[in-house]
């Protein structure tokens, strides 16, 4: 796919399927947020993929009990690639976004279907989730960018808001 096609055809979807996506696919993606650009390329942001369902549910709860609903905030996508940022990078929340903005591109031109949940920051302040870095080796004061959640759509694709007004300004 047209890489311009792929940014404007993409969309945030929230109804999964269960079935699982393809771990050679599921690291294609993750190759593709690893190059995105970072604040002097210094590559503050890590991603962590979970395709463990137990841990998917167990951080789904976590995530339902902060937004304070009832309700999957991971719309029952198999996969969550969670993005964090070195805090010590006075980049990393952007060093984040941009790599977030990879992973859902790269799952659109793979015909995976994608969407950014929030809330890793407050996931990953408690110490339930500092433990799992822990045991995952990861050591560092990281911040919680996002989830970007995979899996196969159980809908129709969004049709597309129209564009604001004036959302672009020249100076010539």
């Amino acid at each position: 796919m047209d890489a311009i096609e792929n940014m404007i055809t993409r969309r945030s979807i929230r109804a999964f399927k269960s079935d699982m996506v393809p771990k050679e696919i599921i690291e294609k993606i993750i190759e593709a947020g690893k190059f995105a650009a970072t604040g002097m390329n210094r590559q503050s942001p890590i991603i962590i993929a979970v395709t463990n369902k137990e841990l998917r549910d167990r951080l789904s709860k976590m995530n339902e009990k902060i937004l304070g609903k009832e309700m999957d905030p991971f719309y029952n996508a198999p996969v969550v690639l969670i993005v964090l940022a070195n805090k010590a990078e006075p980049t990393h929340i952007y060093d984040g976004s941009l790599v977030m903005g990879n992973l859902m591109h790269a799952a659109h031109a793979y015909g995976i279907s994608s969407c950014w949940i929030h809330r890793a920051k407050e996931e990953f302040e408690t110490e339930e989730c500092k433990e799992i870095l822990r045991n995952l080796g990861i050591i560092g004061e990281y911040e919680g960018i996002g989830h970007c959640v995979l899996g196969y759509a159980d809908c129709e694709d969004p049709v597309p808001s129209p564009r604001k007004r004036n959302y672009a300004y020249w100076i010539e």
